[in-house]
Formats: structure tokens, C-alpha cells, sequence
């Protein structure tokens, strides 16, 4: 098996960095003034929710190596301080381009549109006495104001929601006390008033005398806390389900790892509400204008069709439009490998007609299924039950450990086990990331197995915007690999070798290391090669320098890393021959590809893996080898396309910067439009 290697750091880009980086390529489409504007804040919400995970997992970990005064160095040779005061310098960048943004631009924009966020004095009497008397009914009975003084210490701030900081004075006594009030989480951000939206934030601000009977206000502030999300759970928990519902129960009192602050708070605001969460100079951002863009959600569900994209509806794929019942689906799947690529292909019509398939038919006799992330509109889960019920072999893999579904897939593992459905929760130290499910059938002359492995959760809602591919086959070995991974998470024994998966943390890494080098290999003996790779992130130290040595044989390598990149492109001597791009666009580009050509030797991988040491060591993740011509050529197609990209591609340059590939004087193409175009020519064509 390959072992990692720790190159020099000037050979790396910083993750960290790299990341925020990515960041603002988002931020970069919410200020593209050439879409529609709800498309616009729908970027700005996505920014603002990035920016949270961000500080809830990686800047929680950074703080928690920089206070155990250990030095650490990241693989780039950057230091945990000097790691923080650039994340520090670059996010507050960014988010004062987000304020300037809404301030200048999309609240503008909205207002002409007829959607006209505002502040209270910009609302007329009648609409002020609305906003009052709903004030009144609705809000007042549940704000708690919480004061600070003798005896009352400052109160707990609850992470990611708003809150008021508020100086208030005894005008008799000239007593001065600080107090927090909680925006309540349950009502809606924008309040309706007439025509116009009223943050609710602005509205409580308002009427905050009403809480504070005879005092007066002297200042006040809106602020907001992000706390360390972020768990682990012991490798001897003996009960999972029960240890990761231990962790979501401390999770809520993290640490503070951010504070966010309104500009116009006071140098004695700021000290008073920093002093109460203690949190460093270096952990505080001031913001101008609106706090928390995250939740823009609620202008972008407006029912404005005009403001947004036209709406995309998946197609049927051609061959799934043939099947009218399981009998036929089953047939067509034997008949050669099935590829979709998804949200340009339904779902709906495949992979969840399979599960469905799975349930109705009586031949079959076992499912098996892994689950990471899924949706209260995904029938899988339903499937899953009935075939219980049928008394079939139901088996869920359910991974509880989930970033930030933990909690739903702990109500689903419960739900199913009590419908009689076999749910495994894996192991404590290694995440069960692989997509991947197993039907088996009986049929003439014995059972047969079929299986998909996807790059995507099965997810019904994210299938919709998140671009994936998904292989069904019948091969007997890639069917057999995946009952005996199967086998492995729920039982007890050693994995055995694997036909023709590649499967971590036991052979992926070292196969991935081999397909390099054989391409290198074939290169340096003169050979066509070329390695092209589509990841949501290129991480992994061992892989890039495997990279870089490829570079040096001569291979050309095409990388689309949509969100991080540590690899250093162009730099000569060392990666000459490597170009990366990041596609960011209306859907989020997340299927991972690995296309291997040496001289007429190809080898195409699809999977569930990014090239990260915890996919690649600390992960059940899957790849299989794609080797049907058919489906082969679709997704050179795929590739081709994107690398041909000229509306939503940056380029990562030899210094680390990210540079948008100018649109003039190019022939244009949209890869994603282009997708949907080709998804809906397919589709006619498969009906006449």
C-alpha cells in the first residue's frame, strides 16, 4: 500500500486558505449583475451558510491547536497563528464586500422589482402602527430580555442565532446595565407589512423600550455567535447511536469561534459583549448593514419566477423511459450498464424506481443500502420499509456521524428498525461515505445481483441542484465486491481482496497511486496519455506529488476541483503540464471522475471519494470502475464539456490566486447549460 509523503511546503497551497478562496467565487456570482437578482441573494445565502460551516469545523480546529501551544504546521508549512490572522483578514474582506453588495446592489434591485426590504422609518404611519400592534401579539410575549449584573452573569448565547446587545440606564439612580435579547428563532426573518419586508431584527430593535419599562436606551447592537460544531466519538463507544446523541447534546455549548458584530456598536459595546463571551480581537467581525445572509432563503422562495432561472425539470434517460414495470427495469439493466447524471437526469425515474422496483417486485429478496445523507422527500427509506414488510432482506447502513444530519439520520435509524428494516451504524473511527446499493433478485437458473454506485447522496431534494453520476450494473464481479463490503460493515472479518472495486481505506489509495504511475510510466516511453480528474477537492499530499512526478514525465493533466485545491498548476519543473479549473454555477458540480488514458489503455473510475486523506484513510468509500463503451463515452462527453467551460470556470494560477476565464474573444460555452440542452434533445428524441 502507498505511504503518504510529507513534500515541500512551497509545493503546497493552504487548505484553509484555498477554501475561502472558494468562498468568494460564490460571493463573485451573488455580484454578477447579469443574473437574475433572487438568483444573486440566492448566492449570498449560500455564502454566508459556507462561511458558518467553515468556522463551526475548521476554524473551531485551528483555534483548539493554537491554544494547546503545541506548534503545528499545516502541509503547506503555514503556522496555526499565522493560519488564523490570514483567515481573519481574508473573511473580513469578503464580508465587507457581501455588506457593500446588499447595501448597494440587491436591496436596490429587489426595491425596484417590487420587493423592498426596509427599515422601519422608511415605513409609512399606518404600516408602523401594523408593525406595532403585531409587535404586541406576535413577538413581545416571547422576547426575555437578560440582564448582566450582580448575580447575573452573562447569559448564554445560543450559536448561530441573532441577538441585541443593549445598554440601559436607570435615569433616577444613573445605574447602567447591559442585557441581551434573543431574536427568536422561530419566526420568520422578513416581516410583511403592506408592500415592504421588515427584518425582524430591526423590528425588535425598535419597540426594545417596551422590555426596558422607565429605562432609557442608550445603545444598542445586533451581534451573533458561531460555536464549535464539530465532535468525535470514541473508538470504544460501545453504543454509536447513543454516543453521537451524546455529542449533539454538548455540541450546542461549543466554544465560541466567531463573533459578528454590527459596525455601529460602540468601543463599550464591543468590550462589554467580547469581555462576556470571551472570545480573542482576532475571533470578532464587524459587519455593515444586514447580519446573518444566510437567511435570504426566505426572499428567494418568494413566488417571483420572473427574478429567478427557469425552472429545470429532470428528464427520463432514454433507456429508463422503456421500463413500465420491475421486470423491465431489470431486463434493461442485464441488457448493459446504465449510466444518469444527475440533476440533468430524473432521480426520480432512476435510481428511486429501482428502490421501489425492489420493494413491489416479488422476485427480488434483499436489499442493501448505505445511507449518508438523505431527505424527507426520498422514498428510499419508504422502499426500505416495505420491503421489510414483505419480509425481505432490508439492511440499512446509516451513517450517524453525518455532519450536520446527524439528528435525522438517528430519527430515520429508528424509524426503520421498528419497521423490521436491519440498520447497522457502522464504526466509531471511520465514516461510511461509499454510495452504494445491492438488490438481489431471483430469476432463471439462480439469483442475480444488481447494484448502483453513485457519487451522490440519495437525496431527493439536493438531487435537484447537485450534479452527480450514478452507475447501475449487473457485473457479476462488481456485484460481488459490493455484497462483501456490504458483509464486511455488518459482520465481523477481515476484507477480503476485492475484484474490481476500489474500496478505502484498503485499496484505494494504493490503486489510485498505480493508475498515476502507469500513466507516467507511459508517458516516459513515449506514449498519448492523459489523466483527467473532477473532485470537489484535491487535498491528498501523496497524490499531488504523485501528480507532479506525471507532470514531469509529460503527461497532461486536466483537474476540475470545484471547491479546494492544495496543488500548485503551472509552475515549471514541477507541474507544467497540469491546469486546474472550478466550475461554480446554478447547480453544485459534486460527482468525482478519475479517467486514466494510457497510450489505448483507458481506465475511468466513478465514486464516492474526493482525493483527501480522510476519504483515501479514514473513510468506507467506493470507486468502481466504469467499463461499458456506452457509458464511457458519456462521460468523456461530461469532461469534455466541462473543461471546455466559459461562463462559470476560474482558473487556479502558479501563485495560488483563482482568476474567472474572460468571456470575450472565446467561442462560449455554458457546461451546464449545455447539459440540459443535451438532456432534453435526448429525451425528444427517445419519444418520437
Amino acid at each position: 500500500m502507498a505511504t503518504a509523503v510529507e513534500p515541500a511546503p512551497s509545493r503546497l497551497l493552504n487548505r484553509e486558505l484555498s477554501w475561502i478562496d472558494f468562498s468568494g467565487r460564490i460571493l463573485e456570482l451573488a455580484e454578477d449583475d447579469t443574473l437574475p437578482v433572487l438568483e444573486r441573494v440566492r448566492f449570498a445565502a449560500i455564502f454566508s451558510q459556507g462561511l458558518d460551516e467553515f468556522f463551526m469545523v475548521r476554524v473551531a480546529g485551528l483555534l483548539e491547536l493554537d491554544e494547546s501551544d503545541v506548534p503545528v504546521r499545516s502541509a503547506d508549512g503555514l503556522g496555526t497563528s499565522q493560519a488564523l490572522e490570514q483567515i481573519h483578514e481574508r473573511v473580513g474582506e469578503l464580508i465587507a464586500r457581501q455588506g457593500r453588495l446588499w447595501k448597494r446592489e440587491l436591496r436596490p434591485t429587489l426595491a425596484k422589482a417590487g420587493i423592498e426590504v426596509a427599515s422601519i422609518d422608511e415605513c409609512s404611519e399606518r404600516e408602523q402602527e401594523k408593525l406595532q400592534r403585531y409587535f404586541e401579539r406576535e413577538i413581545y410575549p416571547i422576547l426575555t430580555p437578560l440582564a448582566v449584573g450582580p448575580g447575573q452573569p452573562f447569559p448564554y448565547v445560543s450559536g448561530l442565532s441573532l441577538s441585541h446587545g443593549v445598554i440601559a440606564s436607570d435615569p433616577e439612580t444613573g445605574e447602567e446595565r447591559f442585557a441581551r435579547v434573543k431574536v427568536p428563532e422561530v419566526l420568520d426573518r422578513f416581516v410583511p407589512v403592506g408592500k415592504r419586508l421588515v427584518p425582524l431584527e430591526a423590528l425588535i430593535s425598535h419597540f426594545l423600550p417596551m422590555l426596558f419599562p422607565g429605562m432609557e436606551i442608550q445603545e444598542r447592537a445586533t451581534f451573533r455567535v458561531t460555536r464549535d460544531a464539530d465532535f468525535e466519538v470514541s473508538d470504544d463507544a460501545d453504543d454509536l447511536l447513543e454516543a453521537v446523541e451524546s455529542e449533539l447534546r454538548r455540541r450546542r455549548f461549543g466554544d465560541v469561534v466567531r463573533l459578528e458584530l454590527s459596525a455601529s456598536a460602540s468601543r463599550d459595546m464591543r468590550e462589554r459583549i467580547v469581555e462576556g463571551l470571551d472570545v480573542r480581537p482576532g475571533q470578532v467581525y464587524e459587519v455593515e448593514g444586514l447580519l446573518d445572509q444566510s437567511e435570504l432563503w426566505q426572499l428567494v422562495s418568494l413566488d417571483r419566477p420572473d427574478l429567478k432561472d427557469e425552472p429545470w425539470v429532470p428528464v427520463v434517460p432514454p433507456r429508463w423511459a422503456r421500463v413500465t414495470g420491475p421486470n423491465d427495469l431489470f431486463e434493461e439493466i442485464r441488457r448493459g450498464d446504465l449510466l444518469v447524471h444527475q440533476p440533468y437526469d430524473s432521480f426520480r425515474a432512476s435510481f428511486e424506481a429501482l428502490a421501489q422496483a425492489a420493494a413491489r417486485d416479488p422476485d427480488v429478496i434483499a436489499i442493501k443500502t448505505a445511507v449518508y445523507r438523505t431527505s424527507d422527500e426520498s422514498s428510499l427509506i419508504g422502499s426500505l420499509i416495505e420491503c421489510a414488510e414483505e419480509g425481505k432482506q432490508s439492511v440499512c447502513l446509516v451513517e450517524l456521524k453525518a455532519r450536520f444530519d446527524e439528528r435525522r439520520n438517528i430519527e430515520w435509524s429508528r424509524a426503520m428498525e421498528e419497521a423490521g428494516v436491519h440498520v447497522v451504524h457502522g464504526f466509531p473511527d471511520l465514516k461510511i461515505h461509499a454510495k452504494m446499493t445491492l438488490v438481489v433478485r431471483r430469476e432463471e437458473g439462480g439469483l442475480r445481483r444488481y447494484v448502483h454506485v453513485g457519487t451522490g447522496n440519495y437525496n431527493a431534494s439536493t438531487a435537484r441542484i447537485y450534479e452527480d453520476i450514478g452507475l447501475f450494473t449487473a457485473d457479476e464481479e462488481i456485484s460481488a465486491d459490493v455484497a462483501d463490503l456490504f458483509n464486511h460493515v455488518t459482520g465481523f472479518g477481515r476484507p477480503q481482496a476485492f475484484r474490481k472495486l476500489l474500496v478505502a481505506p484498503f485499496t484505494l489509495r494504493s490503486r489510485l497511486v498505480e493508475e498515476i504511475r502507469r500513466v507516467a510510466e507511459a508517458a516516459s516511453a513515449g506514449e498519448s496519455t492523459r489523466i483527467r480528474l473532477k473532485v470537489n477537492a484535491l487535498v491528498d499530499p501523496t497524490i499531488i506529488e504523485e501528480l507532479y512526478a506525471a507532470s514531469a514525465a509529460g503527461v497532461p493533466i486536466e483537474i476540475m476541483a470545484r471547491s479546494i485545491c492544495m496543488l500548485r498548476p503551472g509552475v515549471k519543473g514541477l507541474s507544467e503540464t497540469i491546469r486546474v479549473t472550478s466550475i461554480v454555477g446554478r447547480f453544485l458540480e459534486h460527482s468525482r471522475v478519475n479517467w486514466f488514458e494510457a497510450g489505448d489503455d483507458l481506465t475511468v473510475f466513478i465514486g464516492s471519494a474526493d482525493l483527501m486523506p480522510r476519504n483515501l484513510d479514514r473513510r468506507i468509500e467506493v470507486l468502481t470502475p466504469v467499463e461499458n463503451a456506452r457509458a464511457r463515452a458519456e462521460i468523456g462527453a461530461i469532461l469534455d464539456s466541462v473543461f471546455a467551460d466559459t461562463e462559470n470556470t476560474w482558473e487556479l494560477l502558479p501563485d495560488g490566486a483563482w482568476e474567472r476565464i474572460e468571456r470575450k474573444g472565446k467561442k462560449r460555452h455554458a457546461h451546464q447549460d449545455t447539459m440540459m440542452r443535451r438532456a432534453q434533445s435526448r429525451a425528444r428524441r427517445a419519444r418520437s
